[in-house]
């Protein structure tokens, strides 16, 4: 009698070993997030400000600014603390509770708090919760794909070659006693989760050409508002005036909503993703999925439905296809009544659950519990089961078997003319990738052999299983081809299932290469091979790191999905690891930068259309940004060279502009449709710069032309003799329809801005309906005008805003008329 560990061995052993579990990345509190966006320079420069306000007496103004620090801390706490409890709720689900014996009885404990040492006992459709040793077992069967790749169980056995259990892998049939060898990061799962540590995370390109803009427009920053102070203390020799114009100048010529607007921009992709059941670990992943030229997927679970089907049954005669089964039924009905007696009720097999459904389908009858006399195990030695059933009913005996076709011809002691014939139907249903089995009946009566082989077996014909593909991925496939996207199959089983799947799947079926041919390929050789192949079969889980690391040194952007922990470090190195959220283990989540919490791999391309729709809309606001920070540099610099302009932007104006209406209208750039036909166009080329020259130089002229604008306006106010708090209002007033007209022209490349108003963006209407009415209450409500520094010119006077906004609005929609008709001749 095992009577296990004590509770108090148990409990002093989990101190020394710790929890069952692979280590995770500590989640940041609300100190961590607030230190990290202090250290922004944008969140500087507002603590600068408000100081100064505040050492000037205008305390009002000063509180405002720095109380956005406040609100920005918030909402990167709020966003960051969602992602953390969505990722972690997604954990806990998957976490077993197992059952053990301690002290001397069993219980039930959670998976975590399994120790090396405790005895466990696992059942059909159990998870292992570590790895252990094997103590005793009756006709045990693991699915070890999650480990290796293969999606047939494995026989296990004590004292045998394979009498270890493995942690993550699942009790497809029987029962077992086990003691628990090593848990957590030393047990096999955890030695292979170990191995993404080499694996070091690449930013994007996206990131790595922000970071050098920035760079840049910073030292340009710097130069720039050290020259404003010096001049304005020249001109005016007021030294605190002439450093708060200096950090104003700094707010407006620091590109700070770049990253800031990236961040809302990539936690709403998320968002939006998530409605389509794809979590996402990491953000910045949804700027390379709309880029992504390689697709490698894993077949088991992912193309597949990880579960068997009967594909087609051979009697001994001839081949009945699943299309002919309900036609056919008197003719194969006795070899399914066989093939499900061979076969235990309640099995996790899915095979075995396969020939229940088939049978259920197509025989339904009243359930009449036989009775098990006696069951022959699978064996090494003999590849096949028995069982011997007895009716209740009746008392009549039926004795069933079914195993590998070779096991099953030897039972039924067949001649080899007879044998051969049934070797080419054999081999006919091998060559199309499916899984066989042989399957016979024997007379007896009570008196039972001791051995399977000495019942006189007839034989009843052959089953053959399929790993049917899932249905949406013919669809999802096409939809890759047709969007520039490469899919390859990368796998564990056999080359002739895996270009069967492929085949079946929709996949245009170029070459496979072998985890052998592969072993023969040095790095360079590979690279070169991966051209012109897109099945990769029987490959370890290092090769497959291989594979996406040969893709990547050919400049492809890959994306990888899978569900194993065999799948988790080439998920770790793709720029983008999609991994699955019902099956998939911790190790692949935890590798992953997205998370289909569906399993469903249509979800994929639905990820790449909305990827690809992000980094257009994306690209728009960030050219909208540059566009917009331009009028906003000049009106806050040309006072300072020229003492007879008054300051048009006050630091609390610029606040107003970036930290209201540029994040928020990022919001409407994220909530437009994509453009026509996004999926019929090839990916984004992986070496062309996010901001081209052309795109950069445009952005330019539109701003350019913004602040000629706002300058006229403000030319015109001020012949009209308007003061100077007027002068600004209708100034400001300008710069804010403007920016409004401007927002409503770069929403689409394509579409005229009527037609984007017409389509309904309810987040850009809201938001320019918004704009207008702060607009309105600034220059209208005294105590804003006072903040603000305005003074009332009454209505009539902003009506030269209107009518410049309306004039830059039209260049705007004709260089995109004249841009249209260029591309529809080409």
């Amino acid at each position: 009698m095992i009577a296990g560990l004590k509770s108090t061995e148990a409990k002093q052993k989990l101190e020394q070993y710790g929890f069952n579990e692979l280590p995770s990345s500590k989640s940041k509190n609300l100190l961590h997030i607030a230190l990290e966006v202090i250290k922004e320079p944008m969140f500087l420069l507002l603590l600068s400000c408000g100081t100064l306000y505040i050492l000037l007496g205008d305390h009002r103004e000063g509180i405002i600014l720095l109380s956005t620090i406040l609100i920005i801390i918030g909402i990167t706490f709020i966003q960051y603390r969602k992602t953390e409890r969505a990722l972690e709720a997604l954990k806990k689900l998957s976490s077993p509770r197992v059952l053990v014996k301690r002290d001397g009885t069993e219980m039930r404990i959670p998976g975590r708090e399994v120790v090396p040492g405790d005895v466990i006992i696992v059942n059909e459709g159990d998870r292992i919760p570590a790895d252990a040793n094997i103590i005793e077992s009756v006709n045990l069967s693991v699915d070890e794909s999650l480990i290796t790749g293969e999606s047939l169980p494995v026989d296990k056995t004590p004292g045998a070659e394979h009498s270890i259990l493995y942690s993550g892998t699942l009790v497809v049939r029987g029962k077992a006693l086990a003691i628990v060898s090593t848990t957590g990061i030393n047990a096999q799962l955890g030695k292979i989760a170990s191995s993404l540590k080499e694996v070091e995370d690449e930013p994007t390109r996206l990131q790595k050409e922000m970071k050098i803009l920035i760079r840049r427009l910073a030292l340009i920053g710097v130069f720039l508002s050290v020259s404003v102070v010096v001049l304005f203390y020249a001109t005016r020799g007021d030294f605190i005036r002439s450093l708060l114009n200096g950090l104003s100048a700094s707010m407006a010529i620091l590109p700070e909503e770049f990253p800031v607007v990236l961040t809302v921009f990539l936690a709403l992709g998320a968002w939006r993703l998530s409605k389509k059941n794809v979590l996402t670990r990491n953000p910045s992943a949804i700027e390379s999925l709309g880029s992504a030229t390689v697709l490698c997927s894993d077949k088991t679970g992912t193309i597949t439905q990880n579960k068997m089907e009967v594909i087609s049954v051979y009697d001994g005669n001839s081949v009945v296809d699943k299309i002919d089964y309900e036609n056919k039924k008197n003719i194969i009905s006795e070899l399914i009544t066989v093939a499900k007696q061979a076969t235990a009720d309640n099995s996790a097999d899915p095979m075995e659950k396969a020939i229940h459904q088939l049978h259920a389908n197509l025989l339904p009858s009243p359930k009449i519990d036989q009775t098990l006399l006696k069951e022959y195990p699978l064996s090494k030695e003999l590849l096949s089961m028995t069982r011997v059933l007895q009716n209740p009913a009746d008392d009549t005996i039926s004795v069933s078997a079914k195993g590998a076709p070779e096991a099953i011809f030897g039972l039924c002691k067949m001649s080899e003319q007879e044998k051969d014939r049934h070797v080419k139907v054999l081999n006919l249903m091998a060559e199309k990738g499916y899984r066989v089995l042989g399957v016979a009946s024997s007379p007896s009566g009570k008196d039972l052999p001791t051995h399977q082989s000495d019942f006189l077996f007839k034989f009843k014909g052959l089953i053959a299983l399929e790993d049917p593909i899932r249905p949406e991925v013919p669809q999802a496939i096409n939809e890759c081809y047709r969007a520039g996207v490469k899919v390859v199959i990368i796998t564990g089983d056999f080359p002739a299932t895996a270009k069967t799947i492929g085949q079946q799947a929709g996949l245009d079926v170029t070459r496979v290469i072998s985890g052998d041919e592969l072993k023969n390929l040095t790095d360079e050789e590979l690279k070169s091979e991966v051209w012109g192949a897109n099945i990769f079969a029987r490959v370890a889980p290092e090769q497959k790191l291989r594979i996406v690391k040969a893709l990547k040194s050919n400049g492809e952007i890959v994306a990888m999905t899978g569900d194993g922990v065999n799948d988790a470090p080439a998920l770790k190195a793709a720029n983008i690891g999609i991994a699955m959220g019902n099956k998939g283990t911790d190790v692949a989540r935890e590798a992953s930068s997205l998370v289909l919490l569906d399993d469903n791999f249509a979800s994929i391309v639905a990820a790449i259309k909305l990827g690809r729709r992000i980094f257009d809309n994306l690209q728009k606001a960030m050219s909208y940004i540059i566009a917009i920070h331009l009028p906003i540099i000049g009106l806050t610099l040309i006072p300072s060279f020229v003492s007879s302009i008054p300051l048009f932007l006050l630091p609390l104006h610029i606040v107003f502009m970036e930290l209201i209406i540029d994040p928020v209208c990022s919001i409407a750039f994220e909530s437009e449709q994509e453009e026509k036909d996004i999926m019929a166009r090839p990916p984004r080329d992986p070496q062309k710069k996010f901001f081209g020259f052309r795109q950069m130089a445009f952005s330019l002229f539109q701003g350019t032309l913004l602040l000629v604008m706002v300058l006229i306006v403000h030319f015109l106010s001020n012949k009209e003799g308007h003061s100077e708090g007027e002068t600004r209002a209708i100034a400001f007033s300008t710069l804010i329809i403007g920016n409004i007209f401007l927002i409503l022209t770069n929403l689409s490349k394509t579409r005229n801005f009527l037609s984007v108003i017409g389509e309904g963006n309810k987040a850009a209407l809201l938001i320019l309906t918004g704009a207008m009415i702060l607009l309105f209450a600034v220059i209208s409500i005294p105590s804003l005008q006072e903040i603000f520094k305005f003074e009332f010119p009454g209505y009539s006077h902003f009506f030269p805003a209107f009518v410049g906004a309306g004039l830059m609005l039209m260049v705007f929609e004709l260089i995109k008329l004249i841009q249209k008709l260029r591309a529809a001749h080409i």
